[in-house]
């Protein structure tokens, strides 16, 4: 069948006098193109969808994200976005749909190692969670900050400074600061919708301006090389001009101090102050049966393996990075291997918290076994999530929804003093339509440099960098489809959807006053002026917020 349809398709072409790329969408317009498709050395290298690289690149993606917001059901959400997607690319043939839905599309998601990796990571982090419950530890550490930290305010604050302090990975962040921090914050009545936020306002936003972190790697390897600037010069230079970062930080600092909430997130937090901590979607997350956990439980049973697992992890990350070639601590870090360096430290910690429970008898050793189970199922929900959304990237990716957005950039590329704000709205409707904003580095980063060559320019080539960052990060923060939104709620465990909705109305009062940021960045070219406006007018904004929506704020004393 193969060599007959191989032979049709070569007849076609030869008929025609053109190439395989220019009729391989009447091919497939006729039902011939998944029998082509599997002559592979055709197809797969030659076939050009019909919505190759146009508008109809975003529908999958926005199809997703609408359906999300309005069913509040994400896995179905995120299926019908995959299918128009799959439809889109075969041309609306059904059995080119299906082929390319779970071949090309989850079948090639859970090929690809980068991938696995993450979901072994995600696994064995479960198990860690599982097992320091299950030890007692997190009852104990939860005894001693109600010992220590005695109101909501400090609870909160104690969760922020948890999240700044593990800045090396923004996956390592949600699910780590979320099972050490949500016995505090339930004792304290804190929704879990709030604890989301609060975690994920500390992943990313603190990863893009940490220097020394897997964020900081993978923008200086999207640099060019003639550049005229060192990826990690360009990335130091980029931190006081990351506005939306900066801005995140300042505003979850002043939502806390200030005690007020508003939105939906304002609903959650009176329903949570009532006793019901989720408002809805609780139903999903199973608790670990009170008999199965230890009483004779230590604040180290916690504290030891957290700590363990931030040390091994930073040191894998320095190793793998000297593996590659790497000749000091900074070129390590940018060229570490992320996801084998924390696949690598929670095995270390796995082997650490067996030699810490089992001779002092807190879990036995078949328990100790049957919490990797127990991990498995805590992170379902997480995983199932990450991999559909993983599959709606590469429907996009197909379709080359990155080119179609090159190319409308690309058109704009002038010395503009505006062109900061462009390209931050930009990148936030990429990172928000494709859930990354690693991805949006590679494509807006290298055009924000090219927009702007040679010395003379090198300002506002760093804002117009800072812009992209700043904005891939925005457009991530509050996407339903992205990875990092998803370990947030996971780590809180909190319905996803609830921590979408909630968030987004925060992280879009940062935007906009960002917008105006970057206007002024591009006009002045000064970047404390830029900042320090942007700051004002954010705590301005807040202010009046504060007063239309009233003040829930209580007594901070005995923090």
């Amino acid at each position: 069948m193969r060599q007959t349809v191989t032979g049709l398709w070569r007849a076609i072409i030869g008929r025609r006098g053109s190439s395989d790329r220019e009729y391989s969408r009447e091919v497939c317009a006729h039902g011939l193109f998944f029998d082509c498709f599997r002559g592979k050395e055709i197809l797969k290298m030659d076939y050009v969808p019909v919505m190759y690289a146009t508008f109809w690149a975003l529908v999958p993606p926005v199809v997703a994200i609408v359906l999300a917001l309005i069913t509040k059901e994400v896995y179905s959400s995120l299926f019908l976005g995959i299918l128009v997607g799959g439809l889109f690319y075969s041309g609306f043939s059904f059995e080119g749909t299906v082929l390319h839905i779970f071949e090309d599309g989850i079948v090639g998601v859970l090929s690809d190692s980068y991938n696995v990796g993450i979901l072994v990571f995600l696994v064995i982090l479960g198990a860690i969670v599982s097992l320091m419950n299950r030890a007692g530890g997190s009852a104990a550490f939860g005894r001693w900050a109600s010992e220590h930290i005695k109101t909501r305010t400090g609870a909160q604050l104690a969760t922020v400074a948890l999240g700044v302090l593990i800045f090396i990975d923004d996956y390592f962040n949600c699910l780590t600061v979320g099972s050490v921090m949500r016995p505090v914050t339930d004792k304290h009545n804190i929704s879990r919708a709030k604890l989301a936020y609060l975690i994920d306002a500390t992943a990313a936003p603190v990863c893009i301006i940490a220097p020394i972190s897997s964020w900081a790697a993978a923008v200086n390897s999207y640099v060019p090389k003639d550049a005229g600037i060192t990826g990690f010069q360009l990335f130091l230079r980029t931190i006081p001009y990351n506005l939306y970062a900066i801005l995140t930080i300042v505003m979850v600092f002043f939502v806390i101090i200030a005690g007020f909430d508003f939105g939906l997130m304002k609903k959650h937090e009176e329903n949570a102050a009532k006793g019901d901590l989720f408002t809805s979607g609780g139903e999903e997350f199973e608790k670990v049966k009170e008999e199965d956990i230890s009483s004779n439980g230590k604040v180290i049973d916690l504290l030891l393996p957290v700590i363990v697992l931030i040390g091994s992890a930073i040191g894998a990350m320095i190793y793998t990075g000297f593996l590659g070639g790497a000749t000091d601590v900074v070129s390590a870090f940018a060229g570490c291997d992320a996801e084998t360096s924390l696949i690598f430290a929670t095995m270390v910690t796995v082997f650490v918290m067996l030699f810490l429970y089992l001779p002092r008898k807190v879990v036995t050793f078949k328990g100790f076994m049957e919490s990797f189970v127990e991990g498995f199922k805590l992170m379902i929900p997480a995983i199932g999530i990450l991999i559909f959304a993983w599959t709606l990237k590469g429907m996009g990716d197909a379709l080359q929804i990155g080119t179609f957005v090159e190319s409308i950039v690309g058109t704009s590329a002038s010395a503009s003093l505006f062109l900061p704000a462009v390209l931050f709205v930009v990148a936030v409707f990429l990172a928000f339509s494709t859930g990354t904003s690693w991805g949006t580095f590679a494509i807006l980063v290298p055009i924000a440099i090219a927009m702007f060559p040679g010395a003379d320019h090198l300002e506002m080539m760093i804002i117009a960098v800072s812009a992209v960052l700043a904005g891939a990060v925005c457009g991530d923060h509050i996407s339903p489809i992205s990875d990092t939104t998803v370990m947030s709620s996971a780590g809180a465990q909190s319905n996803h959807i609830n921590h979408v909705t909630t968030q987004m109305q925060y992280a879009a009062v940062v935007a906009v006053v960002c917008i105006i940021g970057y206007i002024i960045a591009g006009l002045v070219q000064i970047w404390w002026v830029a900042l320090g406006i942007s700051l004002m007018l954010l705590l301005a904004v807040l202010t009046f917020i504060k007063k239309r929506s009233g003040s829930n704020r209580e007594k901070t004393a005995g923090i």
